[in-house]
């Protein structure tokens, strides 16, 4: 009896200090991609891990495969949905026979022994569906060109405009790969985000676009899949994407997570997308509705209380007042964001235009310096700094300074150095030193001018900011992202408009500080 008293006692102990464990140990970060199926897959994940007890914290829209890889092999997040054939090709740029790349379990094998060996990361067994690309026309087009196959296609294709997404274009098994194979060359390939091409193509912007063969959005617009005669495409099996950090020390997550696999069939995501992209219904409250139709979580668990916030039935003022708290919440995560980089740049930039005016000879060179910066897209500077800085505030506020401090080194030093020459003059006959000439006349003098550049700076960093949802910095940039990933306009006008009123707000604020540090004799004229 003692020895089974200590057996139960043993036991107890064990569990609850794995229990205890769970509950306090950093939250899983849980990422997505920018389209429709990846945030609902993320949700599955974040909501499962939830009902076992473990804290998540989520990522989603974190960008294209580079970034949001990145992330996960930085630890930066924790678990991203991925598939076979994008890690293969487009992580890997690897290339199998044909024979190899035909059987998705040879191909699942080879990216799971590959992964793990080059990046310590770890696939999670399949989710149990395929999402392979789909080059989707109208039915109008389909039957006025007779295209059923790419092959098909190909032969139109100098006559036609494809709307495809960044990602797809560079990518060895998307455009680059059709061109190879099929000879595929569109009259005009104009990038898209990935709702925005089908808008584009029902419209008749464009002729062709990429999708997924799982896409609710190509039963919404009625489109024509081409099929894939040379079986380019290699399999694209869904499945979570563990990072080296989670698969070492967390097995309680990995093993919730591996609940899912093998419980989604292609024809059960189809129907999920198209509740989310078709019917409007919110993430949360479809991910919720399939883990209890699985039975994988309580019918009494917190995921069962989503609400269907981005319904169909609500207009555009009922779903505002509907997410009034999280676009406050938003609103103020963008107003530090650009706060932060906007002080930091006036810090670093008025010290240094000033003694960019002392030493003209550098002057040019390292103006120029920062305004090459500016040419820089912002979503390539900040995919560069995620292996440095991971993803978050951090990474944003870096990018977000650097784009701000131009404007204002620039304003600064052509302020002092066309300040006006009667007064400088004046001040020299005076006696004053070349310094004090700087601090007391120039600079004063210069007010105006470089409160012009903060101000150019302020408007600059509210929008470039939007961007910092793609690394999961937050802000009014999450549901343009979000919105525009679900084809849902409402979502997209909710983080669009406050983010143009809070330019507004921020340049109408500088105007007003403008006018107070303008020298007295100025103040009048204005």
């Amino acid at each position: 009896m003692k020895g089974l008293r200590r057996f139960a006692i043993t036991v107890g102990c064990t569990l609850f200090a794995t229990t205890l464990s769970a509950q306090t140990a950093a939250p899983v970060v849980v990422g997505s991609k920018p389209f429709g199926e990846s945030y609902l897959l993320c949700e599955l994940f974040a909501q499962l891990l939830e009902s076992r007890g473990i804290a998540v914290a989520r990522q989603p829209g974190l960008g294209a495969t580079d970034i949001t890889f990145s992330a996960l092999r930085t630890n930066a997040i924790d678990v991203y949905p991925e598939y076979t054939g994008t890690g293969l090709v487009a992580v890997l740029h690897d290339s199998l026979t044909d024979s190899l790349i035909a059987d998705p379990r040879r191909v699942f094998a080879h990216v799971v022994r590959r992964f793990r060996d080059a990046y310590g990361v770890r696939w999670l067994p399949p989710l149990g569906f395929q999402n392979t690309y789909a080059i989707a026309v109208t039915r109008e087009t389909a039957a006025r060109l007779h295209l059923s196959t790419l092959s098909d296609l190909a032969r139109e294709a100098p006559k036609l405009t494809a709307g495809f997404t960044p990602d797809f274009i560079g990518r060895a098994d998307g455009l680059a790969g059709l061109r190879r194979v099929y000879g595929l060359s569109p009259k005009a390939v104009r990038p898209l985000a990935p709702a925005v091409k089908y808008q584009a193509l029902a419209s008749g912007a464009v002729d062709v676009v990429d999708g997924y063969s799982t896409d609710g959005l190509l039963a919404r617009y009625d489109l024509v899949t081409l099929v894939d005669d040379r079986r380019f495409f290699p399999p694209y099996e869904a499945a979570a994407l563990v990072g080296p950090r989670l698969a070492r020390s967390r097995p309680d997550a990995v093993a919730a997570l591996t609940l899912l696999s093998g419980r989604l069939d292609e024809a059960t995501m189809r129907a999920l997308n198209r509740r989310v992209e078709v019917d409007g219904e919110s993430v949360q409250a479809v991910a919720a509705a399939e883990l209890r139709a699985l039975g994988l979580v309580g019918s009494d668990s917190g995921a069962a209380a989503s609400e269907r916030s981005a319904s169909g039935k609500q207009s555009f003022v009922d779903y505002l007042w509907a997410q009034r708290s999280a676009l406050w919440t938003l609103t103020l995560r963008h107003l530090a964001l650009v706060l932060g980089a906007l002080l930091a740049a006036i810090v670093v930039a008025i010290p240094l235009g000033l003694a960019l005016e002392r030493s003209r000879r550098l002057a040019e060179p390292t103006i120029r310096a920062f305004g090459v910066i500016q040419t820089v897209p912002s979503i390539a500077l900040l995919a560069f700094m995620i292996p440095f800085l991971g993803v978050g505030v951090v990474p944003a506020l870096v990018a977000l300074w650097l784009y701000a401090i131009f404007p204002i080194v620039r304003g600064t030093f052509n302020g002092v150095r066309d300040a006006d020459p009667d007064a400088v003059e004046a001040a020299e006959a005076l006696g004053m030193t070349p310094r004090q000439r700087l601090l007391q006349v120039r600079l004063p003098l210069a007010a105006p001018v470089i409160m012009a550049g903060v101000r150019t700076a302020a408007v600059i960093t509210v929008g470039t900011a939007t961007l910092a949802a793609f690394i999961g910095a937050g802000g009014l940039g999450e549901p343009i992202v979000a919105g525009l990933a679900l084809a849902d306009s409402r979502m997209v006008l909710s983080g669009a408009l406050p983010a143009a009123a809070l330019a507004l707000l921020v340049d109408g604020m500088l105007a007003v500080a403008e006018r107070f540090v303008a020298p007295a004799h100025r103040r009048g004229g204005k």
